[in-house]
């Protein structure tokens, strides 16, 4: 999927190059300064994200509406929650 491709209701966080916990810590920073029923992008290269992101969100009470796999990273759909 190309960078046009993606729904333009919400931002891509590069996240990039950091390895585990930096993006979940990153991603909860980012999160918490939008509100409730946001939508933000995260793309990481980080292999452990594919575990990471979901327990986050399910943790912090986020939706994860969309994983796709890039070569070599992946990104993820997350809705705020409250």
């Amino acid at each position: 999927m190309a960078d046009t491709d993606l729904p333009r209701d919400a931002d891509v966080y590069d996240l990039r190059g950091l390895n585990c916990p930096l993006p979940v810590l990153k991603a909860r920073k980012r999160l918490a300064g939008l509100p409730q029923g946001a939508r933000l992008w995260l793309e990481t290269t980080d292999p452990l994200a594919v575990l990471d992101i979901p327990a986050f969100c399910n943790e912090a009470g986020h939706s994860l509406i969309e994983t796709i796999a890039l070569d070599g990273a992946h990104r993820f759909l997350i809705e705020r929650g409250g």
